[in-house]
C-alpha cells in the first residue's frame, strides 16, 4: 500500500509493506528482469478530485499455475509517472514503489496532487521495461458545475463463452469513468469457442491469481483499462456462482469456504485499481463506496454479494412467501444505512447507483403465484422497498439503478410498488448485458421480452451482448445500448441497438426514435427459448 503526497513541490511516495509484514525493498544488487514484466497492462481507478488509484501488475509468465506470474521471490522497485499529456512532455506526479511477491507483484499508487476534472496520463518503468501508457481522469472539484459527463458500464465477461470485442469498442469511445458491475472473471474450469481457462475451478490463492492474470492478458480488456478510470465492484462469479456472504452454492462446499472467499477476495484486489481501503481482512473485505462527479452525479458503488442473507427457498425462480421477511437483507443492515446516508445527503442532480443483480421485477407468472428470482432484488422484496423509500424520503432528484449478471440488455421503471403499477413511477433502471457471457446473443426487432405482457415496467430487453454507453448533462440522462452481433469472432463492430432518455426531474424512461432501430441480427428463438434461455443464464 502507498500513498502519493507532495512536498516542496515535488512528489513523493511513502511506502509501506503489506499488513503486517517489513518493507523489505529491492536492493540495486538485485538481478534484473530478463522478460518484460507488463503483460497484464496497466489500469486506473477511484477517481478524486485530486487524483486515482493507478495499478500495474509484474508477470512475465502470466499463466503459471503458481500464480506469481514468473517473478522471482523477491521485492522489485517500479517507478511510475504522470503527465498531462500522452507524450508525457510534461510529468506532473513521478515516484517509486515496491511490487512484493506477497501481493503478487501488484501496485496500487494513489496518486494525489492533481488538478479536479482533468485528463491525465501514466506508465510505468522496471528496470529497462516500460509499461503501455493508461488515460485517467479526475472527478471534478466538489460541488462543481458540471455541463457533461460520459460514463459507460459493462459486467460479465467469460473468457471461454466468447472475445471480448465489446471492451474494445468500449474503450475506443474513452469516457470518463467506466462502471464494471460485476463477473469480471469466472471461477470454472473448462472450454468454450476456441479459448479456455487455464486451471482448474478456481479455489487457491494461485488459482484465482492465475485465472484472473490470464484475464488481463486479453488485449480489449487491456485497451478498456487503459482508456478511463474505472469503479469496479463484484457478483458472484468473482468467488463462486451465486453464493450468499459465507454460503456457497453447493453445500458440500462449505467446509473451507471462508478460505476460500479470503483468497478470492486478496486476488480481487490484487488485480483492480482500487485505494488501500479495500485492502481484504481474511474473508472480508469493504467494497460499497461513493464517487461524486461535482454536483452532477453521485455514484452510489453496492456489494450486494458479501453483506446478503442467503436466498429464500434456495436458488432460482420460486413462489417463495418467505422471501420477504422483512428481517432478510440482500446488503445487509450497515450498508443500507450507508445508501440511506448517502441519499439524505446528496444534492447530486443524478443519483446512480452502481450494483449487480436485476433491481426491478420479473414475474415469470402470468397466473396469481409470483414467481421472481431469489438471487435478484425480487428475492429481496423488503430491502427494495426499503432502498426506494430511503430515496423517496430524501427527495432524491433523479434515482437511476444501473445493473449487470443477466447477459442481457433490459430498461425497467421502477414502482413505488410493483405489486401494483399504478403507485407511480419513482425511478429508472438500466442493465447492461454481458461482454461475453452466454456466447453469442440473437434479438426480436420488437425489443420486447415475453414477460412485459404481464410486467409493465419491462420497457425494453435483447439478448444480444455488450455494454451500455451514457451522457450525462443536468437537463437528462442518454443512455445507448451497444451491441456486438457476435462474440464467437474477435473483432466484431458494436452498434447502438436503442437509445432511452431520462429527463431531469421526469421520472420513466423515454425511447428515442424507436421506428428508427437497427434491423435485428440473430433471430429470436421464440417465446418458449427465450423463456428458457432468460432463466438459465442468471441462474448458472
Amino acid at each position: 500500500m502507498l500513498r502519493a503526497g507532495v512536498v516542496a513541490g515535488a512528489a513523493t511516495v511513502t511506502v509501506t509493506g503489506p499488513i503486517g509484514l517489513p518493507d523489505t525493498r529491492a536492493t540495486a544488487a538485485a538481478s534484473p528482469l530478463r522478460r518484460d514484466p507488463f503483460t497484464l497492462g496497466v489500469a486506473s481507478g477511484d477517481p478524486l478530485p485530486d487524483g486515482f488509484v493507478i495499478w500495474t501488475r509484474l508477470a512475465p509468465s502470466p499463466l503459471d499455475a503458481d500464480g506469481l506470474g514468473g517473478m522471482p521471490a523477491r521485492n522489485f522497485s517500479v517507478l511510475w509517472q504522470v503527465a498531462s499529456d500522452e507524450r508525457f512532455a510534461d510529468v506532473v506526479r513521478s515516484g517509486s514503489v515496491t511490487a512484493s511477491p506477497a501481493w503478487a507483484h501488484a501496485v496500487h499508487v494513489e496518486v494525489g496532487g492533481l488538478r479536479p476534472g482533468r485528463e491525465y496520463y501514466y506508465r510505468f518503468r522496471q528496470g529497462r521495461w516500460t509499461s503501455a501508457t493508461g488515460r485517467g481522469v479526475t472527478s471534478p472539484a466538489p460541488g462543481a458545475a458540471v455541463p457533461s459527463m460520459t460514463m459507460a458500464f459493462a459486467s460479465c465477461s467469460n473468457f471461454p463463452a466468447g472475445y471480448f470485442s465489446a471492451y474494445r469498442a468500449l474503450a475506443d469511445e474513452r469516457p470518463d469513468l467506466i462502471l464494471h458491475l460485476g463477473d469480471y472473471q469466472y471461477e470454472g474450469g473448462g472450454d468454450g469457442i476456441g479459448r479456455h481457462h487455464a486451471g482448474p475451478e478456481t479455489v487457491t490463492l494461485a488459482n484465482y491469481r492465475q485465472r484472473h492474470a490470464q484475464y488481463k492478458t486479453d488485449p480489449d480488456l487491456q485497451a478498456a483499462h487503459a482508456a478511463a478510470p474505472w469503479l469496479a465492484v463484484w457478483d458472484d462469479h468473482e468467488v463462486d456462482n451465486n453464493y450468499a456472504d459465507l454460503i456457497p452454492e453447493r453445500a458440500a462446499d462449505l467446509p473451507g469456504f471462508a478460505e476460500r472467499r479470503a483468497a478470492a477476495y486478496r486476488a480481487y484486489y490484487e488485480n483492480l485499481p482500487l485505494r488501500r481501503t479495500s485492502v481484504p481482512t481474511g474473508p472480508d473485505m469493504q467494497l460499497f463506496r461513493r464517487v461524486q462527479w461535482g454536483s452532477l452525479a453521485s455514484f452510489h458503488m453496492l456489494d450486494t454479494r458479501q453483506h446478503r442473507s442467503d436466498q429464500a427457498c434456495g436458488d432460482g425462480y420460486k413462489a417463495c412467501p418467505d422471501a420477504a421477511d422483512p428481517a432478510r437483507s440482500l446488503l445487509g443492515t450497515a450498508q443500507e444505512a450507508w445508501l440511506a446516508t448517502g441519499f439524505a445527503q446528496s444534492e447530486a442532480t443524478w443519483d446512480l447507483l452502481g450494483q449487480q443483480v436485476f433491481f426491478g421485477q420479473r414475474d415469470n407468472n402470468p397466473e396469481a403465484a409470483t414467481t421472481v428470482s431469489m438471487d435478484a432484488w425480487d428475492g429481496y422484496p423488503a430491502t427494495r422497498d426499503r432502498v426506494v423509500q430511503s430515496w423517496t424520503d430524501a427527495g432524491v432528484r433523479n434515482p437511476v439503478v444501473l445493473t449487470g449478471d443477466v447477459h442481457a440488455h433490459w430498461a425497467s421503471d421502477v414502482y413505488a410498488d410493483f405489486a401494483d403499477p399504478s403507485s407511480g413511477v419513482v425511478g429508472s433502471e438500466l442493465v447492461t448485458s454481458s461482454i461475453s457471457s452466454g456466447g453469442d446473443g440473437y434479438d426480436e426487432p420488437t425489443g420486447t421480452h415475453p414477460w412485459a405482457a404481464w410486467n409493465p415496467n419491462l420497457r425494453f430487453w435483447t439478448n444480444l451482448r455488450g455494454y451500455v454507453s451514457t451522457t450525462i448533462t443536468p437537463d437528462a440522462l442518454t443512455a445507448r445500448f451497444r451491441c456486438v452481433p457476435k462474440v464467437t469472432e474477435p473483432g466484431a463492430a458494436a452498434f447502438t441497438r436503442a437509445t432511452f432518455v431520462i429527463e431531469d426531474g421526469v421520472r420513466g424512461l423515454q425511447e428515442e426514435g424507436a421506428s428508427l432501430r437497427p434491423r435485428r441480427t440473430n433471430d429470436a428463438p421464440g417465446r418458449d427459448r427465450i423463456i428458457r434461455d432468460t432463466i438459465r443464464e442468471e441462474t448458472k
